[in-house]
């Protein structure tokens, strides 16, 4: 090839290499950490908490893996139920004080956990 085709090449050249290097890392900079779950079984912990009526959290989206489970601890100053939305649905009924409890879904999809009385969606579990 030419220099003249050479010099018509480089530009290219340089393009193709900088748009590699922006897709690599390097062992000084290692990837970010996100808080989705993994899907290896590893259990996801939630705490939710009920008082006066009003729900902590209030809605937020959890990421849960297909069959992993959701290990949900709940402090309540007073008894309830909460329902899961799933296929089949869930019901978890709990006490006055602190008590544990354990959700899988087994298919994907954005599932709701509310709460009747008092009405609210406590968290959205979307499972993948």
């Amino acid at each position: 090839m030419s220099g003249r085709g050479l010099a018509r090449l480089a530009p290219v050249v340089l393009v193709l290499a900088a748009g590699l290097s922006a897709c690599g890392g390097s062992d000084a900079d290692p990837p970010a950490t996100t808080s989705s779950p993994t899907t290896d079984g590893d259990a996801v912990a939630i705490t939710v908490t009920r008082k006066d009526d009003a729900f902590t959290p209030n809605g937020e989206r959890v990421e849960l893996g297909i069959g992993q489970t959701l290990k949900l601890t709940v402090t309540a100053d007073e008894a309830g139920e909460f329902h899961v939305h799933s296929t089949p649905e869930q019901e978890i009924e709990y006490e006055e004080g602190t008590s544990e409890h354990e959700i899988t879904v087994g298919r994907p999809g954005v599932v709701e956990v509310e709460s009747h009385d008092p009405a609210s969606v406590v968290l959205q579990l979307e499972v993948r």
